[in-house]
């Protein structure tokens, strides 16, 4: 019989305290392992830069095009690299340097943008014309809800933004993203043999979004533009079909592929 103010502790007692420690130390090591996963994963979807741009490898062997940072070298490369940011803060457009188109080539990153500029030159022998599409690759806690892309190319500077949500309409000064995952889709036409396209890509969250609110806190993005000859899907020819006045107005009508 146990002494008054003694705790007893049987076999079965002691054997049932084992077992479940043993299972917190089995149920902590697997949180360790899908924490260490998640970190692994959400690395490497975000190295190697938020901004990536891509020619298409065959397009450039039937084309001649070719895409590079340095003007002078003309050092053509199949994929570009743009810095990216450890921590984007809203702001506004007006803040971006007003001569941020002048800057000579590759990544020119400032507070709270990413900002990257190169060359498409058409080393080939024959005009060209090539359709540059910006993509959604990854996205968290829905950022892109308030994020502005703007394309400057050869000084034609567009702005583009999720299509507001209760009206439909464009933001005000910009052009409404194509789709979701695909905000931007342009053909660029006649680019003759020996012209040099530059191409300004800014990327930022725009404080003055209605969309801009706290919720977006701890979001991330990564967007990658890949540059091609043609697409010929029904969305895209609609699309381009109804879009020939916008800022790229020199768009040919795609037929439909039956005709």
């Amino acid at each position: 019989m146990a002494k008054e103010g003694y705790v007893v502790y049987t076999a079965d007692k002691i054997k049932n305290r084992k077992k479940r420690a043993k299972r917190y130390r089995i149920i902590i090591v697997i949180s360790i392992i899908f924490l260490m996963s998640l970190f692994v994963v959400l690395s490497l979807a975000y190295n190697g830069g938020s901004f990536t741009v891509t020619l298409d490898p065959n397009f450039r062997l039937e084309s001649g095009l070719a895409i590079y940072t340095e003007k002078e070298v003309h050092k053509h490369v199949r994929k570009l690299y743009a810095d990216e940011l450890k921590f984007m803060d809203n702001i506004s457009i007006d803040w971006l340097p007003k001569n941020i188109k002048d800057f000579s080539g590759g990544g020119h990153n400032g507070d709270n943008y990413i900002a990257y500029t190169f060359y498409i030159d058409n080393q080939g022998v024959e005009i060209q014309d090539y359709w540059y599409k910006v993509v959604i690759q990854d996205v968290i806690k829905n950022v892109d809800e308030a994020i502005r892309i703007m394309i400057v190319l050869n000084d034609t500077e567009t702005v583009y933004a999720k299509a507001n949500p209760l009206t439909g309409e464009a933001e005000k000064g910009t052009k409404a993203f194509y789709k979701n995952d695909v905000p931007i889709l342009e053909n660029r036409a006649k680019l003759k043999p020996g012209e040099i396209d530059k191409m300004t890509v800014v990327i930022w969250l725009e404080g003055d979004d209605p969309e801009c609110v706290d919720n977006l806190l701890g979001g991330e993005i990564k967007i990658g533009m890949n540059i091609t000859d043609e697409h010929f899907d029904e969305e895209t020819r609609n699309y381009i079909n109804n879009n020939k006045n916008s800022v790229n107005a020199d768009i040919p009508t795609i037929p439909d592929e039956k005709e």
